[in-house]
């Protein structure tokens, strides 16, 4: 490809959809990835001896109630009727998650109405008065009670995030409904599914247009190359969708971020757990949840006689590790605000979770990247203006 009108950094959601909208309109695109896949932790695909489709950096599950999000996914891939459900093994019985009144009946050994329900979590949660909650702690306890809290979220949260529950923000445990009924739906939203023939045929589909030239294995940082940082920027706009503090060398420190390790197995089974996320809250098992994969796509034909399974265990990212997770501490938002200060003087546009050091779901990534094109790439490519924004 000749010079490229726009250079995307990282094929995850966010920079394969600023990719196919910009070919959509006539520009020739460029994006490069250091990893040898197109996109990101959403990665799937099939394993070599029994078919099923591994989610190879976690569980990913799609769902939304965005219309305009709906829409645009469904162009490229249709999704099946999966519905996610998510259960908790702690001390030894299994609860569904999130908290809802079957869990709550389970807990206590009780057979509460929905009224009572509420009330007997209100009591519990009478301690904080009329405290605004502040804090991770706070905001689960407020949500849920005590003695739910404890049992279900505070030890949970000591394995996956290794971070004094009262520093964390209240938004990590504001995103689980609580439900005074029998729906055990993980998600609240209007639609949900996995893509039909599974995330790599969803991303393929999105970047298939002869505008677009696709370079794996291709180090943003690494010099000596076409596409690299000090060969691109200024010359030619770019999204870069990497972490802000590796593109500015550390220069702020480092923002804190947490990652996973995956530990896979085969069992000789045609069912280990009898659903695809089984959670465990409790501090003395070291992994936070095992996945069965095999769960999210029951209409296909795979093998009865064994199954692939992932055990999960959560620590803080080093460098070189895959960042899954923001910590956002109030030290991190301190410098993540000095990034965003720098950012602001770049010729770049600095977009998605790594980018923006914020917590996105898929259909969040993807509202933000759409956003994003219309309002500043496009616009500003046809006007010949430089990027220069701290995020989208």
């Amino acid at each position: 490809m000749t010079k490229p009108d726009l250079l995307v950094v990282g094929a995850g959601l966010f920079g394969l959809t600023i990719a196919q909208r910009a070919a959509e309109s006539g520009l020739r695109v460029v994006i490069i990835d250091k990893r040898p896949h197109i996109g990101g932790n959403a990665y799937s695909s099939p394993d070599p001896t029994t078919g099923i489709e591994i989610h190879r950096y976690g569980a990913h599950l799609f769902h939304t109630s965005n219309q305009r999000v709906w829409d645009y996914v469904n162009r490229f891939t249709s999704f099946t009727s999966y519905v996610h459900h998510v259960h908790t093994s702690h001390a030894g019985v299994v609860y569904p998650m999130p908290v809802n009144l079957g869990t709550i009946n389970q807990f206590f050994q009780a057979a509460m109405s929905p009224d009572q329900a509420r009330a007997l979590i209100a009591e519990q949660a009478a301690e904080l008065g009329d405290k605004t909650p502040s804090n991770f702690v706070e905001k689960g306890i407020s949500l849920v009670g005590r003695p739910l809290y404890e049992a279900f979220f505070r030890d949970y949260t000591a394995k996956q995030w290794q971070t004094d529950p009262e520093a964390l923000p209240a938004s990590i445990v504001s995103r689980l409904p609580v439900r005074y009924n029998y729906d055990a739906r993980y998600f609240n939203d209007s639609h949900e599914g996995l893509p039909t023939n599974g995330y790599t045929a969803w991303f393929e589909a999105m970047i298939a247009d002869p505008l677009i030239e696709v370079q794996l294995n291709t180090d943003f940082f690494a010099p000596g190359h076409q596409w690299s940082k000090e060969a691109t920027v200024g010359a030619i706009p770019v999204v870069y969708t990497g972490p802000i503090d590796r593109y500015f060398d550390f220069n702020q420190g480092e923002l804190s971020w947490r990652t996973i390790d995956l530990e896979e197995q085969h069992l000789p089974t045609g069912d280990f757990q009898g659903c695809s996320v089984m959670n465990y809250p409790d501090l003395d098992v070291p992994f936070t949840r095992i996945l069965e994969f095999r769960h999210f796509h029951p209409e296909r034909d795979y093998p009865d006689d064994v199954t692939v399974i992932h055990k999960e265990f959560s620590r803080f990212a080093n460098r070189d590790d895959e960042p899954y997770y923001p910590v956002a501490t109030a030290d991190d938002q301190a410098r993540l605000k000095l990034y965003q200060e720098q950012a602001a003087a770049e010729p770049v546009l600095f977009g998605g979770r790594l980018g923006m050091y914020r917590y996105f779901d898929m259909h969040q990534v993807i509202d933000a990247a759409l956003t994003a094109f219309d309002e500043q790439v496009q616009p500003r490519i046809a006007a010949g203006q430089p990027f220069g924004e701290a995020g989208v």
